[in-house]
């Protein structure tokens, strides 16, 4: 058998991060076909360290990452810390630095000074372009309860980590408190599906949008929603779904946004009216006071339902991880990405 790479699962920074990218059932998989794994202690993570070690993984401390082999994957989910200033690993994770959001050129320069590359998850796609592992459905899912408890008064902060079953009996526990006129776009979509399925667990019809709606967007009837669920990821930059200038409609009916996408800072934002997420500890957060409109915009929401999500996405991402050491794998779209952001920004990349 040749020789397969080593994985190193790191320990997130952000205390509200308890998921994980590889479950200890999948990491006993790629560790039965060679791969060395080795993952940090991590108190938040849902799945405790002495599951991945009864799956034939080490152990290693938190953040020790940067002394890893330096032909290590490092694979995580969410921001690095600040430092090392010079990154000289392949990480997998979540960079959101393609989008002209805040802070990408310095976490580009990072890569481009130590050597090292960033595998973006969200640009680990097939030959179509279809995304191969993704959080979208339990975004969703979550996004739009939290949405659901708020508009019935029924959202209670901070937010906790739940399980499926327990978020759902709260939103069927809420259900004699109202019934808000829900509106999802993308309803399409993973996450779309998701939001729609957790209205119905809610005992709401959504208004569905997606691609065909929003081409002629119908603003008026957009505006007279109670609830507005945004799952949009767009490629290209759109006309904005709302603008700053619609919150000062007299007639809105609209009282709340959740945005699930949280593309905020980004040149592709189709809701300019915001210019920072919201927090576990204060997830809502008023946004226009006559008439009143309220926005949640939290950037790790399927992390509520930890458990669940981990395991839909490590069972997505465990077969191209097998595919690590091809370099006509999925992968490669991932390095051509990561190339070309290095270039717009006029950094040169330098693979280790």
């Amino acid at each position: 058998m040749a020789e397969q790479p080593q994985l190193w699962i790191r320990h997130e920074v952000r205390a509200s991060e308890r998921r994980a990218p590889l479950v200890p059932q999948d990491a006993r998989r790629l560790v039965e076909l060679g791969f060395r794994l080795t993952v940090e202690e991590s108190p938040q993570r849902v799945f405790p360290l002495e599951e991945y070690l009864a799956a034939g993984c080490t152990a290693a401390p938190a953040g020790s990452w940067t002394t890893a082999p330096e032909q290590s994957y490092v694979l995580g989910l969410k921001e690095l810390p600040e430092h090392p200033e010079q990154l000289t690993h392949r990480h997998i994770f979540f960079g959101h630095a393609y989008k002209g959001q805040q802070g990408s050129r310095e976490l580009l320069a990072r890569f481009c000074r130590g050597g090292g590359e960033l595998l973006d998850l969200e640009y680990l796609v097939d030959d179509a372009g279809r995304r191969l592992a993704a959080f979208g459905y339990w975004a969703g899912y979550v996004g739009a309860a939290l949405g659901v408890l708020q508009a019935r008064g029924r959202l209670t902060a901070p937010l906790r980590p739940l399980a499926k079953a327990e978020l759902d009996d709260q939103l069927r526990h809420s259900m004699r408190e109202g019934s808000p006129d829900a509106l999802v776009i993308g309803a399409l979509g993973r996450c779309g599906r998701g939001a729609v399925d957790a209205l119905e667990v809610a005992g709401l019809a959504a208004t569905c949008w997606d691609v065909a709606e929003t081409r002629a967007l119908d603003r008026t009837a957009l505006l007279h929603h109670d609830l507005l669920v945004n799952t949009v990821l767009t490629t290209r930059p759109i006309p904005p779904f709302l603008r700053p200038t619609d919150l000062e409609e007299r007639g809105r009916r609209l009282a709340l946004v959740v945005d699930v996408t949280c593309d905020v800072t980004s040149d592709l934002n189709v809701l300019p009216v915001y210019r920072t997420v919201t927090e576990w500890a204060d997830p809502v957060r008023r946004l226009h006071q006559d008439p009143p409109l309220d926005l949640i915009a939290i950037d790790n929401l399927p992390s509520l339902l930890p458990a669940e999500a981990s395991r839909a996405f490590s069972a997505e991402l465990v077969g191209p991880l097998r595919t690590l050491a091809d370099p006509d794998s999925p992968w490669r779209h991932c390095r051509a990405d990561f190339e070309t952001a290095c270039r717009a920004h006029h950094l040169e990349a330098v693979h280790v």
